[in-house]
């Protein structure tokens, strides 16, 4: 996994906590900025979304398969992305 943004790290990347084989992405900015990111998985998303901390959903998620995810992020923002691995 890559982020294109140099102040953008990635903290984690694990399987959700409700055991539904998603995985949850959480990456956040570390300067102060405004940059716009992409995203990009060794592996497609079948659908990918935005959630909260408690990894609960965010507003609509993408509804196709993608390798790329483009975030646009707050100074100082934490986001977790999560989504089902397409199979």
């Amino acid at each position: 996994m890559t982020v294109s943004a140099a102040s953008v790290f990635v903290e984690a990347v694990k399987l959700a906590e409700d055991r539904s084989g998603d995985v949850v992405i959480r990456v956040y900015e570390a300067s102060g900025a405004r940059p716009r990111t992409t995203v990009r998985l060794d592996f497609a998303f079948e659908a990918a979304w935005l959630a909260d901390l408690l990894e609960r959903a965010l507003g609509q998620g993408t509804g196709h398969a993608q390798e790329t995810i483009e975030l646009d992020l707050r100074p100082f923002e934490i986001a977790t992305l999560r989504g089902s691995r397409r199979r």
